[in-house]
């Protein structure tokens, strides 16, 4: 698999800011088939930095119901939550290697 198809994007929301500071772990939506080595190698090689732990999570499809009986689906995603061996480095999602 290439490296560049396993991370889809970076996650930015409040909690994924929040872990960022004070945890520093950084989250990214992965491609379903992503292993943690992948994950791993993909990080390392894309952004520069050592990696020290991988944790996933599997989202599952949810169905709303709105007026009128319209139905929404949420799809299903897979999340990477990544924790750096350095607790200085940062991850800077502008510049990539």
């Amino acid at each position: 698999m290439r490296l560049y198809k396993i991370l889809k994007k970076p996650i930015f929301s409040e909690k994924a800011s929040q872990m960022e500071l004070s945890k520093n772990w950084y989250a990214f939506q992965v491609d379903n088939s992503a292993t943690k080595i992948d994950v791993k190698k993909s990080i390392s090689e894309i952004y520069g930095v050592e990696v020290a732990s991988v944790n996933m999570v599997k989202t599952v499809e949810k169905f709303k119901y709105w007026k009128k009986g319209i139905q929404f689906k949420r799809r299903a995603t897979k999340k990477a939550y990544v924790t750096l061996k350095d607790k200085k480095a940062k991850i800077d999602f502008s510049i990539t290697k």
